[in-house]
């Protein structure tokens, strides 16, 4: 039987996998941004997909801190080469290799400080509400390797960053992410936590073998916690990639600190957003079940949307 040839088909198809619900979000240079739905908002009420719902996006959160760094390096209120000690200096006999580990390798990911995500004992059924618990997990544990050696993505990376923003800003950095970098662009509907959100607004969140709706599941982890609709984010992604989002200045550092697009993983919730400069396309997907084989699947149908995309 062949492919799908449109994006909606794909869409479409990809609930026949075992996907609940799906949000995709098109922005290709010469057409109209485009909006994409199919399945569950609501598996237990039947709601169908929205796709202007609001979406936990996990890891896509790194771009907006990353962002923030690279805005703060250039106004002079951070230093990409002083070190974990010296930001958080409580932490210095708690996290192995402190005095080593710069900001700019827990933002590129080349600290050696494990991942708490991977720790037997991370409560992902009732996430802890205090980030003073997460680092209960990795407060003296050996490092995987020694500063700058190797990268190994670790959400701990951004846990710790968070705090440095904190700390060095004199106030929350949710609120300077809001004020610098979602204000100046209008996206009014991305918000840094479950709290600030009105829960009817959110998708609900599925895990293959569990029939709960796990969307009250809140994460509030810095680098994993933000939430926001499928057009907000594409629209971030193309201010980004085309320059438009920072400085000359701002851009080059961040060239030099981190990634262009990114995917997220939570329970009941996986999302990919990237642009593709051979076709000049931002694409972002939602898909609200996790577990099983389901991030595969939906791997398989993203690169299935962009293939279509590519043929015109």
């Amino acid at each position: 039987m062949p492919l799908p040839e449109t994006v909606q088909e794909q869409v479409d198809e990809a609930i026949s996998y075992g996907i609940d619900g799906m949000i995709v979000y098109v922005d290709q240079r010469g057409k109209e941004p485009a909006l994409y739905a199919a399945g569950w908002k609501n598996r237990e009420n039947q709601i169908p997909a929205d796709p202007h719902s609001l979406f936990k996006i996990a890891s896509i959160s790194k771009l907006y801190i990353a962002v923030a760094v690279a805005k703060l390096t250039q106004a002079g209120t951070l230093s990409l080469d002083k070190s974990l000690a010296e930001y958080l200096p409580e932490f210095a006999d708690k996290i192995e290799n402190s005095a080593q580990i710069t900001l700019l390798m827990l933002v590129r990911h080349r600290s050696g400080i494990p991942d708490y995500t991977y720790h037997a004992d991370y409560p992902w059924d009732d996430p802890f509400k205090k980030t003073a618990e997460t680092y209960q997990l990795v407060f003296g544990q050996p490092a995987d390797f020694a500063p700058d050696k190797k990268y190994a993505y670790s959400n701990t990376n951004y846990l710790l960053i968070g705090d440095i923003l904190d700390r060095t800003l004199g106030y929350s950095h949710h609120r300077y992410i809001r004020e610098e970098i979602l204000a100046p662009m209008g996206l009014t509907h991305t918000y840094s936590l479950m709290s600030e959100i009105n829960a009817e607004e959110l998708m609900s969140g599925y895990f293959v073998g569990y029939e709960p709706d796990i969307k009250g599941n809140d994460f509030i982890q810095p680098g994993g916690s933000m939430i926001s609709t499928a057009e907000e984010v594409g629209i971030f992604i193309r201010a980004l990639n085309d320059g438009s989002l920072l400085s000359e200045e701002e851009q080059a550092i961040y060239s030099s600190i981190y990634e262009y697009g990114h995917t997220g993983l939570l329970p009941g919730y996986q999302s990919h957003a990237f642009y593709h400069p051979d076709i000049d396309a931002v694409v972002v997907q939602f898909v609200n079940t996790s577990g099983g084989t389901m991030w595969n699947v939906s791997e398989i149908f993203y690169n299935r949307i962009v293939k279509i995309l590519r043929k015109g």
